[in-house]
């Protein structure tokens, strides 16, 4: 059997959506997992480097937190980077919420909300050209690296552009 190669443009290069990754948001995205997050961190002595809040609290809360994770899994939201665009669309079933093209993003600023540096989570807000905020990413864990990671999608997104348009205008 012979498989053919699709062909491309530019080698390695699709003009299909593919997906980058999928995130979703910690239980810092809500009000009650910032709110474990700030009790789990209100005492700042730490014994054997855990801090003394998280020994006196962490257990008698983590009922409260696992409801809150498993919620989310069921009733929450995931983050789908792709080399297209950021999507954001509900954990079960495909409902899109949202969508921002990686060309229209300009910058993106994360924000750490009291309670989020508990699960070193924070909040992303991807931005255009003009500051307007596009959509915001809740509660994701390790913020910078997916900043990173959008940002490099959409750089790359805005070099495949380019290229395929000066390929389009040699024609």
């Amino acid at each position: 059997m012979e498989v053919l190669a699709e062909t491309q443009a530019i080698a390695g290069v699709s003009g299909k959506e593919r997906v980058i990754e999928v995130t979703y948001p910690s239980i810092a995205a809500t009000g009650l997992g910032r709110l474990i997050g700030t009790i789990c961190f209100s005492i700042p002595l730490k014994v054997g480097g855990v801090p003394l809040s998280c020994l006196l609290f962490g257990l008698p809360l983590a009922p409260l937190g696992a409801l809150i994770y498993l919620s989310q899994k069921v009733l929450g939201d995931r983050y789908i980077l792709t080399n297209k665009s950021v999507e954001i669309r509900k954990s079960i079933g495909s409902n899109l919420v949202g969508r921002v093209e990686l060309s229209s993003l300009a910058d993106i600023t994360v924000s750490v909300l009291g309670g989020q540096e508990f699960s070193r989570a924070g909040n992303l807000q991807l931005r255009d050209s003009k500051g307007s905020i596009l959509a915001t990413l809740n509660g994701v864990v390790w913020p910078e690296r997916l900043k990173s990671a959008i940002l490099e999608a959409r750089q790359a997104r805005v070099s495949n552009d380019a290229a395929f348009a000066q390929i389009q205008a040699r024609k």
